[in-house]
């Protein structure tokens, strides 16, 4: 069985973060674990507020998975502070794993921040080199490379700028933008297109997380970036219209559809 590592803030309310990272990959087949860098006090509609865990707890919690297992791919997400970033970088630098996904997430669905804005030169410097895929959103994307994105042709610009900051492949998610939910691949020489109908839904809480989860079980699977992606792609697409109306806010995606439809074999 494939290993999948997450090191990631958690979610008490459960749809995303490291719980969404889990579900997701227990959908693909593969063996989750974590690595919890923040607890986030969280549900549908607001974030109540969020308490780092120490740079030395982070490293002994990736320490204690590297060291007595094989790893396949990684998944980062939430860094809320520069230590964090630097503490994950260290010991991504250290064990270097294969299959390195980074999702930069500096935002709740609800518009909360969950990144320090004074991180973003260290995610840049420190965090994205070590990337064989970048997954931001185009806020995110925004942020990280003061380009305004308002058509395609921006997100291609912001891939490419992205991609010069030392990563192997970026994908520029368009959830935010209007039309399909079209996202753009660079790989330092071609652009790929992944579209998908968009859903009319505000139940998308934790849609990043799980994408970029998606990816990155696929890449452990063996798949090219390409295919990861559009695998990826496919599962973010059925999970996000068969989503969950829990909550009063922003809702769940539904992590295991397939499974809930066919049940246990």
């Amino acid at each position: 069985m494939k290993k999948v590592l997450s090191i990631a803030g958690s979610d008490c309310s459960g749809g995303a973060g490291i719980q969404a990272d889990l579900k997701t990959f227990s959908a693909h087949g593969v063996f989750g674990m974590s690595a919890i860098v923040s607890v986030v006090a969280e549900n549908t509609s607001r974030v109540i507020d969020i308490q780092d865990v120490s740079p030395d707890m982070i490293e002994k919690q990736i320490d204690a998975v590297f060291e007595d297992i094989d790893v396949d791919a990684v998944k980062v997400g939430m860094l809320s502070q520069p230590e964090c970033m630097t503490s994950v970088a260290g010991r991504m630098e250290q064990y270097a794993p294969s299959n390195i996904v980074i999702d930069p997430v500096m935002y709740a669905k609800n518009g909360c921040p969950l990144m320090n804005p004074d991180a973003i030169d260290t995610l840049i410097k420190t965090v994205i080199p070590l990337a064989d895929l970048v997954t931001p959103n185009i806020p995110e994307a925004e942020k990280i490379t003061g380009i305004e994105i308002n058509n395609i042709e921006d997100m291609k610009r912001s891939a490419k700028a992205i991609y010069k900051m030392g990563c192997k492949n970026v994908l520029v998610k368009g959830g935010h933008a209007t039309g399909n939910a079209l996202d753009i691949l660079f790989d330092g020489d071609q652009y790929y297109s992944f579209d998908a109908q968009r859903i009319n839904t505000k139940n998308t809480h934790g849609t990043g997380c799980t994408y970029s989860s998606a990816i990155a079980s696929n890449l452990a699977l063996g798949c090219d970036v390409q295919e990861a992606v559009h695998r990826a792609k496919e599962y973010i697409t059925t999970a996000i219209q068969h989503s969950l109306s829990i909550g009063k806010g922003n809702g769940p995606t539904h992590h295991f559809y397939e499974l809930y439809q066919s049940g246990l074999k």
